[in-house]
């Protein structure tokens, strides 16, 4: 008897730098969401698709739940929620250890999410499995969770068993999207993300939330075997353009170094990258420019 091939679109939510991209970067095993050390790195729900023998499973990598400063922190807690609307299945990421304010928070907001959630405890690795159990079996009991489960997205600690405890509850359906298929992102949209990860891992402070990236240009040169990419770097204030070009465009350079080597990666291909920084005066909170810059 042939096995039924199951499908269907699981939402990743929780508060901000829990793990969340990581963790859907590590369950496809490939790069399609940015990633640092930062909260409220990812502005956009993003989805990664994972394809198995006998199954497809499409992640949807939400923004950090939180309370919202600016237009754009509305815009992405309102980017989150709108996630969970057409979803079969949640995973709720909590820190291993650690339950706050923000959690309790989070847990008012699901009450009226009818899908089955998981409650998954990330950075495992960095307790004890006593801890772990007993963390696991007190968080359980704030809800009727589907199932409870410890891993380490880092590590790739029980990520395997996710995944089975994802398709169990997956109904039977269709294949979405090809077999080599591993996000539905636009690669303008990756490519920009990709530079402004390496913002936010070489700026402080306010400044890498202050950032948005718009990319004008992706121009294949065939007879170079080149991919040509122009964007531009937008702040909000004169003082942040000088961080971000940094001494003699130091940090302008090593961003563009390194973003470049993340597209040629995904590209597959040969990268020219031609960075511009400009100053766009308090964008966050103004529709106008939130829409600009595809945040709307």
């Amino acid at each position: 008897m042939t096995e039924r091939f199951k499908s269907g679109f699981v939402a990743v939510v929780g508060r901000p730098n829990v793990g969340k991209s990581t963790l859907m970067n590590a369950l496809l095993g490939q790069k399609v969401a940015i990633v640092s050390d930062k909260p409220q790195t990812t502005r956009n729900t993003i989805r990664g698709v994972l394809t198995l023998e006998h199954a497809q499973i499409v992640f949807l990598d939400t923004p950090g739940l939180h309370k919202p400063l600016h237009k754009l922190g509305e815009y992405m807690v309102k980017s989150a929620f709108q996630a969970l609307e057409d979803v079969d299945l949640v995973l709720w990421l909590v820190e291993a250890g650690r339950w706050t304010a923000a959690d309790d928070h989070i847990l008012g907001e699901l009450a009226a999410v009818r899908q089955p959630i998981i409650l998954v405890a990330n950075k495992a690795d960095q307790v004890s499995p006593g801890e772990q159990e007993a963390f696991l079996r007190v968080a359980g009991q704030k809800r009727d969770f589907a199932a409870a489960l410890a891993v380490s997205a880092l590590q790739g600690t029980n990520l395997g068993e996710l995944i089975e405890l994802i398709v169990e509850r997956l109904a039977e359906g269709p294949k979405y999207y090809p077999d080599d298929w591993l996000s539905d992102q636009p690669e303008r949209f990756i490519v920009a993300e990709f530079i402004r990860e390496e913002l936010f891992l070489r700026t402080e402070q306010e400044v890498p939330h202050s950032i948005a990236v718009d990319v004008e240009e992706i121009k294949e040169d065939p007879e170079k075997n080149l991919m040509r990419i122009r964007a531009t770097i937008y702040v909000e204030r004169e003082s942040q353009k000088g961080i971000v070009i940094g001494r003699g465009g130091r940090m302008l350079k090593e961003v563009g170094t390194s973003a470049r080597l993340q597209m040629e990666r995904l590209l597959g291909t040969q990268v020219h990258l031609e960075l511009w920084v400009k100053v766009k005066k308090d964008w966050r909170n103004k529709p106008g420019a939130l829409r600009e810059l595809g945040y709307e």
